[in-house]
């Protein structure tokens, strides 16, 4: 046999090999065999796992052919589901249909019942806004009348007041420019009076002086030659010997005083024509002083006419003033009042329109019964009938009265606040309904729907089944777990 020959020539070979080489020959060998196992590993490592990612692509593929023929299945069911609803939507669409034609045509029926009452009651509105407006115009023409005539009744007393002020204006004017003038004309005549004499005196004293000078002239000029003749004998003493200085002194000296003495009486006779001049400037001081308290009595007089002028000014200012402000304010007051009235005027467009927009938004009873019924008994009328017919004792009850004709439209005005409030809170109502029917049907909406978000959240109408599967075994050694869930509707109807 080959192999036994095999065998027997390596036994031979290793018989024939020494110790080293054995030992070498068996290290190769293990070596041989260990690199083998490990190739045979790698081998099956390699295998497992191309083995184990073809499962896995075996798996998703059969996860979405499963998927797709469940969808099919689904939708084939959803199918026949909506198509017995659409059946049934279809049956009730026309049966509402009809009750709604019928409707339409008992609507059109009564529309025309209300057009007719509707006409009659805009007639008798319209009748009831006419006799407002004449009213309102009655009431307008009297103010406007009363105004007209209280403002000519200023006007007219302004007028016959401010020509009686102008003309004592005129009067005291024209007095006073008398007196003023009359003033000026007196004393025009006490200033020529007082110049006059005062020249005359003046005249007077210059003449005296002027005598008085020449005479002292003639004096001293006769002086003067008995000087310069006795000077000339003195001279010619004096030339003939020197000796005779001292009596010549002498006799200069005695003439020198007697020339002092004629100077002292000189000077006497000035001072005394000096205290006549002074004597003669004191008396025309005196007048003087007499012309000015005179005049300065005048002087007040004059200003006490100025302030009397000045005071009558002041009070024709004042009266123009106030005048003038009573007519600023009358002014004011007629703007005010004639604003006032285009306000009304346009708040009672505004109201025609209003209620033009709200006939077309009334309902069919609206038009029909505009009013409502009383709830009051018969008694209960009769008192509130005999309560407003007698006289009213306070003046609001008085002023209540210019306003009965608008009863029914206060009334009118409650019954539509009083339904609005009604609607506003069936409004609440209704949202809050809404609200939880919303709710409802978002769980209904939730609990038929398959989603990530509904599967993430707890969900009663759901059955979820798991299986452990255990996977190959790998290098890590590792274990998953997969769900499958099955929709709890198809599973019922599968199993009945």
């Amino acid at each position: 046999m080959p192999k036994k020959g095999g065998k027997k020539g390596a036994g031979g070979k290793q018989a024939a090999m020494t110790e080293e080489e054995r030992l070498l020959y068996m290290q190769q060998k293990s070596q041989a065999e260990e690199e083998m196992a490990r190739r045979k590993e790698d081998m099956l490592t390699q295998f497992l796992k191309d083995k184990l990612q073809k499962e896995e692509r075996n798996s998703a593929i059969n996860m979405h052919k499963l998927t797709q023929q469940w969808r099919a299945v689904l939708r084939q069911t959803r199918a026949a589901e909506l198509r017995s609803d659409i059946a049934i939507l279809s049956q009730t669409f026309e049966r509402v249909l009809d009750r709604k034609d019928s409707v339409i045509k008992s609507l059109v029926s009564d529309l025309s019942e209300a057009e007719q009452q509707s006409a009659l009651a805009l007639r008798a509105h319209l009748q009831c806004l006419d006799r407002l407006l004449e009213l309102q115009k009655g009431r307008l023409a009297a103010l406007k009348l009363q105004w007209n005539n209280s403002l000519e009744e200023l006007s007219s007393e302004y007028n016959t007041e401010r020509e009686q002020i102008l003309t004592q204006h005129q009067q005291d004017s024209a007095y006073l420019e008398d007196v003023t003038f009359a003033m000026d004309q007196h004393y025009g005549e006490i200033d020529n009076e007082a110049r006059q004499d005062y020249q005359s005196t003046r005249d007077e004293l210059k003449n005296r002086n002027i005598e008085e000078k020449h005479a002292l002239r003639i004096q001293l000029e006769g002086t003067v030659e008995e000087l310069w003749r006795q000077f000339q004998q003195a001279l010619q003493s004096y030339n003939k010997a020197t000796e005779d200085r001292h009596i010549t002194f002498d006799s200069l000296r005695t003439k020198d005083q007697r020339s002092a003495k004629e100077i002292d009486l000189q000077m006497r006779h000035l001072q005394k024509i000096q205290d006549s001049i002074n004597a003669l400037r004191s008396r025309l001081s005196s007048g003087q002083k007499e012309s000015e308290m005179s005049a300065r009595g005048l002087r007040a007089a004059r200003e006490e006419v100025t302030q009397k002028v000045q005071q009558l000014k002041a009070k024709l200012t004042l009266a123009r003033a106030a005048e003038r402000k009573q007519l600023a304010n009358l002014t004011m007051h007629s703007n005010n009042t004639t604003k006032k009235l285009q306000d009304i005027i346009a708040k009672g467009e505004k109201l025609l329109c209003l209620a033009e927009m709200c006939r077309k938004l009334e309902t069919e009873q609206e038009k029909v019964l505009p009013f409502y019924t009383s709830s009051l008994s018969a008694e209960e009328l009769n008192q509130a009938r005999e309560h407003a017919m007698e006289p009213p004792s306070e003046e609001l009850a008085q002023a209540m009265l210019d306003y009965t004709v608008l009863e029914k439209f206060w009334q009118r005005y409650n019954k539509v606040l009083l339904e609005r409030l009604c609607l506003e809170r069936e409004k609440v109502v209704l949202g809050r309904e809404n609200q939880q029917l919303r709710v409802l049907l978002k769980q209904y909406l939730d609990g038929i729907s398959v989603s990530d978000e509904v599967l993430s959240q707890r969900n009663p109408l759901l059955m979820v089944s798991r299986q452990s599967l255990q996977a190959t075994p790998t290098s890590e050694a590792q274990t998953q777990k997969r769900h499958t869930v099955i929709e709890a509707a198809h599973v019922v109807q599968h199993t009945l």
